[in-house]
C-alpha cells in the first residue's frame, strides 16, 4: 500500500469517528427539546422496525416540546410503545391523531450525569481516532520494509507526521463538540 492510500484510509477512519460523535451527541438531551431526541428512536410498525423520522414528522412548536405527526395515524400507538421502549425517560401523550412529548427540566444531578456521558462518548471517539492512527503507522513501517516501493526515511517519518497532524485536528474537533454540547448541557 502507497503512503497516499494510507493517508487516505487513516483520515477517512478519523472522520467517520468525528460524525458518529455528533450523531451520538445529538440523540443527547438537554434541557431544550430537539428532534435530534426520537428521530433515531426505533419502531416496529408493519412488521419491521423503522426510525421514526421515517413514519413521522417530527418538529418542535414549543422549546419544551416535541411534536410527532404520523404519515398514517394507525402507526401512533406503535410510535408511543417506541418511545417508551427506548427509555428516554419522556412521558409521550396522545393528542388526536398525534403525539405530544413534553420536556422536563433536567436536575443538577442528571446534568452532571449527562456531561460525564458526552465525555465519555468523547473519549470513546478519540480512542478510534488513535487507534486509526496506530493501523496507519503499521502500515507506513510494512511500506517501508517494501522494497518495491523505494521509500525514503525521509518520506516515511513526514507521513508519520502528518498522521499525527490529523490525530491533532480531529481530537480538536472532538474537544470542541463535546465542550459545546456540555456547556448546552449545563446552560439551559
Amino acid at each position: 500500500m502507497d503512503l497516499d492510500t494510507i493517508m487516505l484510509e487513516a483520515e477517512e477512519a478519523m472522520e467517520k469517528a468525528v460524525d458518529y460523535l455528533k450523531k451520538e451527541l445529538t440523540g443527547v438531551r438537554t434541557g431544550r427539546a430537539s428532534t435530534g431526541l426520537v428521530e433515531f428512536v426505533k419502531v416496529e410498525a408493519y412488521g419491521a422496525e423503522s426510525d421514526l423520522r421515517s413514519l413521522a414528522m417530527v418538529t418542535v412548536p414549543e422549546p419544551t416540546q416535541i411534536l410527532i405527526k404520523p404519515f398514517d395515524p394507525s402507526t401512533t400507538s406503535d410510535i408511543v410503545k417506541g418511545i417508551e421502549k427506548a427509555g428516554l425517560g419522556l412521558n409521550p401523550m396522545v393528542d388526536g391523531k398525534q403525539v405530544r412529548l413534553n420536556i422536563p427540566p433536567l436536575s443538577g444531578e442528571r446534568r452532571k450525569q449527562l456531561v460525564a456521558s458526552v465525555k465519555q462518548m468523547g473519549e470513546q471517539a478519540k480512542v478510534t481516532i488513535r487507534n486509526a492512527r496506530r493501523d496507519a503507522n503499521k502500515h507506513i513501517d510494512a511500506a517501508e520494509k517494501d522494497k518495491d516501493l523505494h521509500l525514503s526515511e525521509d518520506d516515511v517519518k513526514g507521513t508519520k507526521d502528518e498522521v499525527q497532524d490529523l490525530v491533532k485536528k480531529y481530537e480538536g474537533t472532538v474537544e470542541s463538540l463535546v465542550s459545546e454540547k456540555s456547556e448546552d448541557i449545563e446552560t439551559v
